[in-house]
């Protein structure tokens, strides 16, 4: 027999999606009949499968030690594997409280698995928690945590990450629903000297994992809210002119940016990212002509033979570098070595 009681991070799902966490193994048949024969039971009594748990709820399994073992992740394992914890680099920790955590991650690391043998961030921040005690083996087998905001591989910076349902599920609302500011700094290829607020729209080729940019004619000088863009004759009555080509998929999108400061051909800028799509920041300023340094996607490949040749840069020289919370807590993300191979005129620099 095994009893368990439901915590905050179960709680809220059906009672069948909890058990088969619990028995990755069993199928889903088998526990389907256990709960018909009252092998297990919730609050001591029979229960469907859809059943939704509540914090306090006991599950009790009248199952032997053999069946339990059979179908249970008993087993002890690392999340970030033995072999690789030496050679994985350490994530600053930028700011933890019981529910989240904010780490500063080196470009080169995938933000999440995108195959089962990939290790991440995502491993190595339930790696961090499980040696300081904030998790444990038990509670790793009905509820991971997990990063809420993605970085390309090779963009560094702040990754937020959800310690607990709550901590989860808040964030990714902020996120969503953009109570949460992110600003990132970048060097881009030549001379930028105003502050700007690009709007358009972006395409994103799945096979080819690269995005397309739609610039509208006049669109930045209209300010478009959600009924808007949600109106069904939105695309054909106020923008069809301007959008013959666009794809069905596009989506809508917000740039704002504004320079910090200048080299011989390039300027540093600060990018306040107002909607989060796949590599919108690289494409959006790629489509004005002003492609991030060392970008080897959406780059200018003779610009990035002449710079990357002195400086060894090889990815895009994009930094996750501010979030602002939405109780008005900002959190930081030092820059990284690389910055500093492109020499910024102090005097220009705008505080």
């Amino acid at each position: 027999m095994k009893q368990m009681e439901i915590g905050e991070n179960e709680a809220g799902q059906r009672i069948d999606k909890y058990l088969k966490k619990l028995l990755p193994y069993a199928e889903s048949s088998f526990i389907y009949k256990m709960l018909r024969k009252k092998n297990i039971v919730w609050n001591g009594k029979k229960a469907e499968g859809s059943v939704h748990l509540a914090v306090g709820d006991i599950v009790t399994l009248y199952l032997s030690d053999e069946t339990l073992k059979k179908f249970s992740a008993d087993k002890t394992f690392w999340i970030l594997p033995e072999n690789k914890r030496k050679s994985f680099p350490d994530l600053q920790v930028l700011y933890e409280d019981a529910d989240i955590l904010i780490v500063n991650k080196p470009a080169g690391i995938l933000s999440q698995k995108a195959v089962s043998s990939d290790v991440s961030a995502n491993e190595w921040i339930i790696q961090y928690l499980l040696d300081t005690g904030a998790v444990t083996q038990q509670t790793l087998k009905t509820f991971h945590p997990s990063v809420c905001n993605r970085l390309d591989r090779n963009t560094s910076g702040i990754l937020i990450a959800g310690k607990t349902l709550h901590g989860l599920q808040k964030m990714s609302a902020q996120l969503k629903e953009r109570s949460l500011k992110k600003y990132y700094r970048c060097i881009a290829a030549g001379i930028l000297t105003k502050e700007q607020h690009l709007k358009g729209f972006l395409y994103k080729d799945t096979n080819k994992n690269k995005v397309e940019i739609y610039q509208i004619k006049d669109l930045n000088k209209k300010d478009l809210s959600k009924k808007d863009l949600n109106k069904k004759d939105f695309y054909k009555k106020d923008l069809n002119k301007n959008r013959r080509n666009l794809h069905k998929d596009s989506q809508y999108i917000e740039t704002e940016y504004r320079p910090l400061g200048y080299g011989k051909d390039y300027t540093m800028l600060e990018v306040h990212l107002i909607t989060g799509r796949s590599h919108q920041i690289r494409a959006h300023l790629a489509s004005i002509g002003h492609p991030i340094a060392g970008d080897p996607k959406y780059g200018d490949r003779e610009w990035n033979q002449k710079y990357c040749s002195k400086t060894g840069l090889n990815y895009q020289l994009l930094h996750a570098y501010r979030v602002v919370l939405e109780n008005g807590q900002e959190i930081v993300a030092p820059l990284p070595e690389q910055f500093s191979l492109f020499k910024i005129q102090k005097n220009q620099i705008k505080k």
